[in-house]
């Protein structure tokens, strides 16, 4: 982001509620949104996928816990986080940095990295991108 905003790199791929600020005081300008669709926040920047048919990338934030963490912590977290979630406050904020809470479960959240994995995978193998 500070390579961006200083010019010495031209484009960049960026979370929508870090950058939101930039965009809204014209400090930088969105080419447009990788959700599958437009973002409430920013309704008049495209979304990628009007342009390129299919294209959607989106950010998931989510609470982890090391394996082996005992049921009921992780039951009494996910019970707790789900509750805060729901508060309107919360939901305002988030919505203003273009962003949406989703409650669900420890499967559901799992559920979800395994597929993303899974696609993302796919798309690093079709790459040919190597570790060094």
């Amino acid at each position: 982001m500070t390579d961006l905003l200083s010019g010495q790199v031209q484009v960049y791929i960026d979370s929508l509620p870090s950058s939101i600020e930039y965009i809204r005081s014209g400090k930088l300008r969105a080419l447009g949104v990788t959700s599958a669709s437009r973002s409430d926040a920013l309704p008049d920047i495209p979304a990628i996928g009007e342009l390129v048919s299919g294209y959607e990338a989106g950010s998931v934030y989510g609470v982890g816990a090391p394996r082996g963490t005992p049921a009921a912590i992780v039951s009494t977290l996910n019970k707790e986080i789900n509750a805060a979630l729901t508060d309107a406050k919360l939901k305002t904020r988030l919505a203003e940095l273009g962003a949406t809470a989703i409650p669900g479960s420890p499967a559901e959240f799992g559920k979800l990295i395994a597929e993303e994995t899974e696609r993302w995978g796919k798309v690093v193998k079709f790459s040919g991108a190597k570790p060094e």
